[in-house]
């Protein structure tokens, strides 16, 4: 069973809102930017995707506002977004299903230092409220009196598709009629500095500056990205969907270190295949891959293996140039997917420029106009937590 997706909200680095979304994919642009959320002074990476133009009061109730953390209320605007785009309630049956990369981390942080500094008596109970990874999921519940399934999955980059699969199998199985599902994910000191110390993200090194270069041959690491990204989801659509979620296909690359991925081409092969049997299709089919294309050395490097193994040549793009890694857990980059069965248009890969040889693949260079019936999306993990999906044209 094919789940439509009838509306669609994102808080993206550089657009709130999915027309503001769709133009920065069309204009081919970086989102990244320098930080200025904290310093990183002594650091050696000092950009990110930074989601800048958020205004949070347009979106939330200022008491309900005052209770929420910066993960949720990206979540919590992106939900109010699509339901508005969908064009109407969902019933109080449906279900809730995020995924987000590493949660309230900073909240996480702050509840600590309040309550080494204060005891456990003073700590505000609200830091603590806010404190796990499944509050933006129980908010946009409360706030839509949702009542069905409710579930956050936490999978490093494939967060958000994971959290998609699970939604579509509890639909397909009549749990529940519709849902919101989708991602989020803020930008915060902890984890930046960690990702900083241990190498992984994109860095100047002398023959390079610090970008984000998905696929190229000068490629060193990955950038940063937050916001959030939710899908109206549906058995049956309410109006015309942007596509269809057909199927997913899910791995584990057992080469993989905790912080870092494995070398197993094999592994991700059989996660793609799988969501091409699920949703039915042969290899042919397929008009374009959205890669997981983090700008990781390894990563780009096993993932790249895996594709030309299962398609031979087929169009990649790589959109993680323009938002981020962790965007949205991993939901900015289906959502430009879905863009691209809507608009019929696959999006420039930004930041690529060099083939790497031994990748062997052509990023799209510009936005082109195309036939877009099946794309199938990648999301491959630090650890080793492989998830594709294929997102369709048509029902059927």
């Amino acid at each position: 069973m094919r789940v439509a997706i009838t509306g669609l909200g994102v808080v993206a680095p550089g657009a709130v809102g999915v027309e503001r979304f769709r133009a920065l994919l069309d204009e081919g642009k970086s989102a990244i930017v320098e930080v200025d959320r904290f310093d990183t002074a002594g650091l050696r990476a000092h950009t990110a995707a930074m989601v800048r133009e958020f205004k949070p009061r347009e979106f939330i109730a200022p008491m309900k506002l005052r209770r929420m953390n910066l993960l949720s209320r990206y979540a919590l605007a992106a939900a109010k977004l699509a339901v508005d785009d969908a064009g109407a309630a969902l019933p109080n049956g449906a279900g809730v299903a995020m995924g987000t990369s590493f949660g309230p981390v900073q909240t996480s942080v702050d509840y600590m230092q309040e309550y080494v500094a204060k005891g456990a008596a003073l700590a505000s109970p609200q830091l603590f409220a806010e404190s796990v990874a499944n509050a933006p999921g129980s908010h946009i519940a409360i706030e839509h009196d949702l009542r069905g399934f409710n579930v956050t999955i936490t999978q490093r980059e494939s967060s958000a598709l994971a959290a998609a699969m699970y939604a579509s199998a509890q639909i397909a199985k009549g749990v529940a009629g519709s849902a919101l599902i989708g991602g989020v994910e803020e930008l915060n000191e902890m984890v930046f500095s960690v990702l900083d110390r241990i190498g992984a993200l994109a860095h100047p090194n002398g023959a390079t500056d610090e970008c984000a270069r998905p696929l190229d041959r000068r490629r060193n690491g990955f950038v940063l990205g937050e916001g959030a990204a939710i899908f109206v989801a549906e058995a049956k659509p309410s109006k015309e969907p942007y596509g269809y979620l057909a199927g997913f296909g899910m791995a584990r690359d057992t080469t993989a270190t905790i912080s870092d991925w494995g070398d197993d081409a094999g592994a991700v092969a059989a996660a793609m295949r799988a969501a091409l049997d699920d949703a039915e299709i042969a290899p042919g089919d397929v008009d374009a891959v959205y890669a997981s294309a983090t700008s990781s050395v390894r990563a780009d490097r096993v993932e790249a293996r895996a594709v030309r193994a299962l398609f031979g040549d087929v169009p990649v793009a790589a959109t993680k140039g323009i938002f981020g890694e962790y965007a949205g857990a991993g939901s900015l980059q289906l959502a430009a997917a879905l863009l691209a069965i809507r608009d019929q248009t696959l999006h420039k890969s930004v930041g690529f420029e060099q083939v790497d040889p031994e990748l062997g693949i052509r990023a799209t260079a510009n936005r082109q106009p195309s036939t877009v019936n099946h794309v199938l999306v990648n999301s491959i993990s630090a650890g080793g937590g492989i998830v594709c999906a294929v997102v369709s044209k048509e029902p059927a």
